[in-house]
């Protein structure tokens, strides 16, 4: 077999009109850059197709065109059905709609665990709407060092009365990628859904959640590309037998359509799958799953380079203390997101200081809320992460200023 193609940054650079200057946009995990056929989708949306949806005239037809393309996309994106995606505000909105859709259909005693690793939106639903329906929420613990799911302590804390394991696919954090298929394995032998929150691991690796054997899967498009907007796909029969908050004329069919209130914001749909294909386009194949496929092996491959570089570099920075996995040989266990330390800064001024080399990362906790708690980092960390579209030398500058900051 030949090798993968390498991937062309400098042309990947070219597509995104915001990297035409000197920031270094290592803030990926709280949102990425956008291409310009994404701004180009969103207005053509707005000015050619500013209807609602279901009328008898062209611009609400071009409308209907728009959210059919967009559900179809995003089902190629997570190995799905267009019937199984529904898009909403916010992956947040949308996990709180259905995690109490799901909760009704608990009874008081049943139990639900979460995630000491988690973002907060797939932590802080279950806590919040268990306790009007008398379900037990316990939350699994992490590995030391590596900041792993802790499988152990999740197959003792798993019962007979376990409905869910919520669990990321990646750590918005500290980027560690948990085994996720041993995860849903573990949870559905126990008789519970496997509930996952794709959302930072949707860049970088390609989903797959019928491979992974997920019930449910939630991600943001902003994240990869898009435009603000939330995403869930479940299974089929789930979507259907829940019940839905919706609005009596709203449609029953397709099941995915009953979690999507009101008008949706089609602009972003428009940009969500202009988003997918531009990712799509990065690779080869007959069609867009195929294309995805490879595009998203060759994206890993660069970024698992990135990875390394920064790795290599960041251990031998005095007082820098970075969290999670650490070993540059095993770079194919995270993401290229990382979280440190650096004596004698607290994260937002240094952020700050980075902002005036040019330099975006980030600071807090990034609503890791139970990992910054389970550190005792109370003004939480510093977080850079890399994207397809960051560079070695960008890599490199960073590692200067975070010695430079840390002399």
């Amino acid at each position: 077999m030949s090798a993968l193609p390498d991937l062309d940054v400098e042309a990947v650079r070219a597509r995104f009109p915001a990297l035409a200057n000197d920031i270094a946009y290592l803030d990926g995990p709280g949102g990425s850059q956008v291409p310009g056929e994404v701004v180009d989708a969103v207005t053509a949306c707005m000015v050619a197709a500013n209807a609602n949806l279901g009328g008898a005239f062209e611009t609400s037809r071009a409308a209907d065109a728009i959210v059919a393309a967009g559900h179809e996309a995003a089902a190629d994106l997570v190995g799905g059905r267009p019937q199984e995606i529904a898009f909403g505000p916010s992956m947040s909105a949308l996990n709180y709609l259905l995690v109490h859709a799901v909760m009704r259909t608990l009874e008081p005693g049943d139990r639900v665990l979460v995630t000491t690793l988690d973002h907060d939106a797939n932590v802080s639903p279950w806590l919040t709407v268990a306790p009007e329906h008398g379900v037990e929420v316990d939350q699994v613990a992490v590995t030391p060092g590596d900041l792993a799911i802790d499988l152990d302590d999740l197959e003792a804390k798993l019962s007979p009365r376990t409905r869910v394991v919520a669990f990321t696919l990646a750590s918005n954090a500290c980027g560690t990628v948990p085994d996720s298929a041993r995860i849903g394995e573990m949870a559905h032998a126990a008789g519970a859904l496997a509930w996952a929150d794709g959302v930072h691991a949707a860049p970088h690796r390609r989903l797959d959640a019928i491979g992974l054997d997920l019930d449910v899967l939630l991600c943001s498009p902003y994240k990869f590309f898009g435009p603000h907007l939330g995403v869930a796909w479940a299974r089929e029969d789930l979507l259907a037998s829940w019940p839905a908050d919706r609005v009596r004329p709203s449609a029953e069919h397709p099941p995915g359509h009953r979690f999507e209130l009101g008008t949706l914001s089609h602009e972003a749909i428009a940009g969500t799958t202009a988003a997918i294909d531009y990712i799509a386009s990065l690779g080869e194949g007959a069609d867009r799953r195929e294309r995805l496929d490879d595009a998203f092996a060759r994206i890993r491959a660069h970024e698992e380079a990135l990875a390394g570089r920064w790795l290599d570099g960041v251990g031998s920075i005095r007082g820098v203390r970075q969290l999670g996995i650490a070993d540059p040989e095993r770079v194919a266990e995270r993401t290229p997101t990382f979280c440190v330390t650096v004596d004698g800064w607290s994260p937002r001024p240094l952020a700050a200081a980075l902002g005036e080399r040019g330099i975006q990362a980030w600071d807090g906790n990034y609503y890791a809320l139970e990992l910054m708690r389970h550190l005792g980092l109370e003004e939480g960390a510093l977080r850079f992460g890399f994207l397809h579209y960051t560079t070695a030398a960008e890599v490199d500058r960073a590692l200067e200023a975070l010695d430079a900051l840390a002399a």
